[in-house]
């Protein structure tokens, strides 16, 4: 069995045991916050620590980096640049999961010396599995994901609000009517850089770029035919501060939503 079937297989016991359960049945107990408006849950942290026991077993020589581990001890996310690590995001979109609703996702990326080079992303709720590996493309349930690689007119597209300075969203907000449609975030990265890959919207905004968010679905992204970048163009990679994302279905429509707006 290949690296990326083992993983997956991993993925889908840790939804089945520690979230699906959960869903819709939460209790008091279950959820706290941890961070104002950040919620977490028994299913978050059941996860994470599933992924992380089956992980060792297959590299006991890699490091496990938790999202919800690093709330708790935050150098664990340093060094994400050296070495072999695996970097799990247990439930991403646990707002919607609190609230009884999808999207939400289960995220893991590989990273060697800060380069992700192999990321999933899987919808428990719908069982299908977004994985991607450097160089060889993208893939949703073993299918490849083919882009179509046209240039298109800019049609669609999301901003993320939610942890966007007032100011830094007073400047762009005059550019909004250069997008014909501004639709809603799906509240869930994991749920995000599909549904562009998938043509659903031509481009995502981003302001808050912690790494278990965005470098699994940045693969997934770039390996289906799209870009992801920083809004001044700069690669994004492991181990680096800072701000702001822009992910697109193409270069094209990267460009074209730069120039909309950020020029």
């Amino acid at each position: 069995m290949s690296l990326i079937d083992k993983v997956s297989r991993i993925l889908r016991e840790a939804a089945a045991e520690a979230i699906l359960p959960r869903f819709r049945n939460l209790t008091t107990r279950d959820v706290e916050e941890k961070s104002p408006g950040e919620l977490v849950t028994a299913a978050d942290h059941h996860a994470e620590r599933l992924i992380g026991e089956q992980l060792l077993l297959l590299d006991p020589s890699a490091r496990i980096v938790g999202e919800e581990a690093c709330t708790r001890t935050p150098a664990l996310a340093d060094a994400l640049d050296q070495g072999t690590v695996w970097l799990i995001d247990p439930l991403d979109g646990t707002g919607n999961f609190v609230s009884g609703r999808g999207p939400f996702s289960v995220m893991l990326a590989l990273l060697r010396e800060g380069e992700t080079v192999a990321a999933w992303m899987l919808d428990p709720l719908s069982n299908q599995l977004h994985v991607a590996e450097l160089g060889s493309g993208a893939q949703i349930n073993g299918v490849p994901v083919v882009g179509d690689g046209k240039p298109d007119t800019l049609r669609t597209g999301s901003i993320s609000t939610r942890f966007l300075p007032p100011n830094v969203f007073e400047a762009i907000e005059p550019r909004l009517d250069r997008v014909p449609l501004i639709v809603p975030p799906l509240l869930c990265a994991g749920a995000e850089y599909p549904a562009i890959a998938a043509g659903d919207r031509d481009f995502a905004v981003f302001w808050r770029t912690l790494p278990w968010d965005h470098l699994p679905g940045a693969l997934f992204l770039s390996e289906a035919g799209g870009r992801v970048a920083r809004w001044d163009g700069s690669p994004y990679r492991a181990g680096q501060d800072g701000h702001g994302l822009l992910a697109a279905r193409t270069p094209d429509h990267w460009r074209a939503a730069h120039t909309a707006l950020f020029d």
